[in-house]
């Protein structure tokens, strides 16, 4: 390498070096200061949601890629109803079915699974019911239930677009097995 090629390739390292230390500057100083205000009753910046959003589907997509899905049927279907409406409806409610009011009030809200569910592979739905969202209020279900539980209850979610009114309110309701809630 010439010295003057060698002179401007120091000079842009140092500049890059500069910059990411100025970066690191302005994120402890908002860190400290207080200044971002994480009240959940006022929206994110652009910047800040767009960034949240597409880490965690990317995140998701990654981790859930090496997930083998089982063929679903309307048993597994059947056998997810309970434990969705128990433990799901409330944040995301269902076909005629509005999320809980208290839910409204999340940041980030709640998506309504029959409008969003299709944005996802059943992979992806089983793999944040098992290991949950972190500071958005989607519990881990993995600690607590059998994969196969979870693979019915990513089957129910599944087939939320394609259900009636009618349909959806004719799973039963009745308590689901033993987890703790």
């Amino acid at each position: 390498m010439q010295p003057k090629t060698k002179h401007l390739a120091l000079g842009a390292a140092f500049g890059l070096a500069i910059l990411v230390l100025i970066l690191l500057l302005v994120v402890v100083w908002v860190a400290y200061s207080g200044t971002y205000n994480i009240a959940a009753t006022q929206g994110h910046q652009p910047l800040v949601r767009w960034t949240l959003m597409t880490t965690m589907k990317n995140s998701v997509a990654d981790r859930a890629e090496a997930i083998t899905t089982p063929s679903m049927n309307d048993e597994m279907v059947t056998a997810g109803a309970t434990d969705y409406k128990s433990m799901c409806q409330h944040c995301h409610g269902g076909p005629g079915v509005r999320q809980s009011e208290w839910a409204r009030g999340m940041l980030p809200e709640p998506p309504h699974l029959t409008d969003t569910i299709s944005e996802w592979e059943p992979r992806e739905v089983f793999w944040l019911a098992k290991h949950g969202i972190r500071m958005s209020g989607m519990p881990a279900f993995g600690p607590t239930h059998s994969d196969d539980e979870i693979w019915n209850i990513t089957a129910f979610v599944m087939r939320l677009p394609g259900m009636t009114e009618d349909e959806y309110a004719s799973f039963e309701t009745g308590s689901s097995t033993d987890h703790g809630h």
